[in-house]
């Protein structure tokens, strides 16, 4: 959390926007899907669109989540 936080106020984004953002770097992705129950959620998932995460930023985002398998184990 203190990455996306970080990198929102680096880059003048809100949260929301750098997680759209980094979806958003996944070719398969087309368009996030994001509960919009006010209408400043839909304004900002839209604002999104417009800032590219450079790979560094993403990695930095990626650092702190490590794949721990299935948690049914």
């Amino acid at each position: 959390m203190n990455a996306v936080r970080q990198l929102a106020e680096i880059r003048d984004m809100t949260m929301a926007q750098v997680a759209v953002a980094w979806v958003l770097r996944d070719p398969l992705v087309s368009a996030p899907h994001r509960r919009r129950n006010q209408a400043h959620h839909l304004q900002q998932a839209a604002e999104a669109r417009r800032f590219r995460l450079t790979d560094e930023e993403a990695a930095t985002l990626e650092a702190s989540y490590a794949n721990a398998g299935p948690s049914w184990f």
